[in-house]
C-alpha cells in the first residue's frame, strides 16, 4: 500500500503531467529544475530535514514522507544537458557544435570544460552523501548523451579514463566497496558474512528452475535474502517465475531500449532527441546493472530495478521519464 499510495499514484500523475507539458517548455525550465534538485541534494545535510539510513545521508523527511533527491537528479540532469547541447546546435547552425569543436583547441575546451565542471559538481555532491552507485548511473548516462551529440572522441575517452581512475580510488579507500569487489571475484569466500546477499540471490535464482515456484511463493524473501523487496527483487522474481519469467522481463527491457532509441532517431528536435537517448539509456542501463549484480555478473551495486524495486522516489522518477518519452513520441 505504501508503494502504491506514495509511489505508483504520484508517479502516474507526474508522468501524465510530463506527457502533457510542451517540450519547448521543458527545455526552458530545465535549468530551474536542475537548480531546485541540487538545492534539495544540499538539504539532505541539514539537521532535522535530512535523514540518515545505513550510514548514508541521502533522504529528506517531511513528516511521514521521505524521498531521495538523488533519484530525481537522473531526469533533471538529462533534461539540462539535452537543453544545453540543443542550444549549442542552434548557436552554431545545423552542423552542430562538433564542427566547432574541430576548428580549434580553444573551442574544444570551451565545450569540454563546462561539461566536466557539470559532472564534477554532481560527483562531489553525490560523493558526500555517499551515493556512488547513483553517481555511476548518472555519470555514464550523461557521458553517453554527450558522446551521441557528436563531440570529438577524445572528449569521451578522457572523461571515461578520469572516471575509471576515480572509481578505482573510491573502491580501494572504502572497505565496504572493496568487499563488494572481493565477493564478486570470490563469491564463496564468506557465504555467511560478506557474501551472504550474493549467495542467497544465486540460491533464489537457481531454485526457480524453468517456470518458478509461482507468484508469491518465494521462500528466500522470508528473512533469508537481504533487501529482498528492493535491491534484490530480481532474485525473488526469478525464484517465483523461473527462467521463463526472467527471459520475458529481460526481453521487455530490450524492447524498451529499442523503442526508446527509435523515438530518439525519429525526432527532428535536438532537445527531444538527446532527452530520449538519455532516458532510454538510463533506465535500461540501470536495469542491466541491477540484474547483473544480483546474478553475480557484476559487483553488488545497491541500485533499484526500474519499475520493480520498492521505493517511491525512483518509481515516480521513472514514470516521469516514461511520460517524457511518450511526449517526444507523439511529437515526432
Amino acid at each position: 500500500m505504501h508503494q502504491i499510495i506514495l509511489g505508483l499514484f504520484p508517479g502516474i500523475i507526474a508522468g501524465f503531467l510530463a506527457y502533457k507539458t510542451p517540450l519547448h517548455y521543458l527545455k526552458k525550465i530545465a535549468p530551474i529544475l536542475l537548480f531546485l534538485n541540487l538545492f534539495a541534494l544540499i538539504l539532505v545535510f541539514v539537521p532535522f530535514i535530512g535523514s540518515k539510513f545505513w550510514g548514508a545521508q541521502r533522504w529528506i523527511s517531511i513528516g511521514k514522507i521521505t524521498f531521495q533527491p538523488s533519484e530525481f537528479l537522473k531526469i533533471t540532469s538529462i533534461l539540462y544537458l539535452s537543453a544545453w547541447i540543443a542550444s549549442k546546435f542552434s548557436d552554431s547552425g545545423q552542423k552542430g557544435w562538433a564542427s566547432i569543436a574541430k576548428k580549434s583547441y580553444h573551442n574544444a575546451i570551451r565545450l569540454f570544460l563546462p561539461f566536466v565542471i557539470f559532472l564534477g559538481v554532481i560527483s562531489i555532491i553525490l560523493y558526500l552523501q555517499p551515493d556512488i552507485s547513483t553517481l555511476g548511473i548518472i555519470g555514464l548516462t550523461l557521458i553517453f548523451v554527450y558522446f551521441c551529440s557528436g563531440t570529438p572522441l577524445w572528449h569521451t575517452a578522457l572523461i571515461v579514463a578520469g572516471g575509471a581512475s576515480g572509481l578505482i580510488y573510491l573502491v580501494i579507500t572504502e572497505p565496504y566497496r572493496f568487499d563488494r569487489w572481493l565477493v564478486f571475484l570470490h563469491p564463496g569466500a564468506d557465504p555467511l558474512g560478506k557474501g551472504l546477499q550474493l549467495n542467497q540471490s544465486l540460491m533464489a535464482i537457481g531454485s526457480g528452475g524453468f517456470f518458478g515456484k509461482g507468484l508469491g511463493m518465494s521462500v528466500q524473501k522470508f528473512g533469508f535474502l537481504p533487501q529482498a523487496m528492493s535491491d534484490s527483487v530480481f532474485a525473488i522474481f526469478a525464484e517465483e517465475t523461473g527462467i521463463f519469467g526472467c527471459l520475458i522481463l529481460i526481453a521487455l527491457f530490450a524492447l524498451f531500449l529499442w523503442l526508446g532509441f527509435k523515438i530518439a532517431k525519429s525526432s527532428n528536435d535536438k532537445f527531444a532527441k538527446f532527452t530520449a537517448i538519455g532516458i532510454t539509456f538510463w533506465i535500461t542501463f540501470q536495469a542491466f546493472i541491477n540484474i547483473s549484480s544480483v546474478a553475480g555478473l557484476f559487483p553488488l551495486s545497491g541500485i533499484p530495478l526500474p519499475f520493480f524495486s520498492y521505493g517511491g522516489s525512483h518509481l515516480i522518477n521513472e514514470l516521469i521519464g516514461v511520460g517524457i518519452l511518450l511526449n517526444i513520441s507523439k511529437n515526432t
